[in-house]
């Protein structure tokens, strides 16, 4: 999936993260399920941890992973944008040195000559108070 948002600075990058889920409004992806491909960009200012190489000076690819998985392994939602925008939320919530978010949701299982078809949200901290 390719970035085509527009924000300058630093950012934590994390593409082809990979999780099975049940999202869908068809039955029969709520039961059975389907594989989810997302990509997250996060900004933040990464000056400080850059001069001081301290882990406390950043925020860990690790914890962006676990929300993603949590909530892609998470409770079914309709829509893939329901799932980007708490995704985008949840990482505003848990980690507020991060002011900006683009998340990209794709379905892979979908038949066809189609790598995947999804979402992208953009979310900014300081513009979008309620997230």
């Amino acid at each position: 999936m390719e970035n085509v948002a527009i924000v300058k600075g630093d950012k934590l990058i994390l593409r082809g993260l990979k999780f099975h889920g049940y999202h869908g409004v068809k039955p029969e992806e709520r039961k059975l399920g389907q594989k989810f491909l997302v990509d997250v960009d996060a900004w933040l200012d990464l000056h400080p941890a850059g001069k001081s190489d301290c882990m406390s000076d950043t925020v860990s690819y690790t914890d962006i992973y676990r929300i993603v998985k949590e909530v892609v392994e998470g409770p079914a939602h309709n829509l893939l944008q329901s799932v980007a925008q708490l995704i985008a939320s949840t990482t505003f919530t848990k980690h507020p040195q991060i002011f900006a978010v683009r998340v990209v949701v794709g379905n892979v299982a979908v038949p066809g000559f189609v790598d995947y078809l999804g979402v992208e949200i953009l979310r900014y901290k300081s513009v979008d108070a309620s997230n």
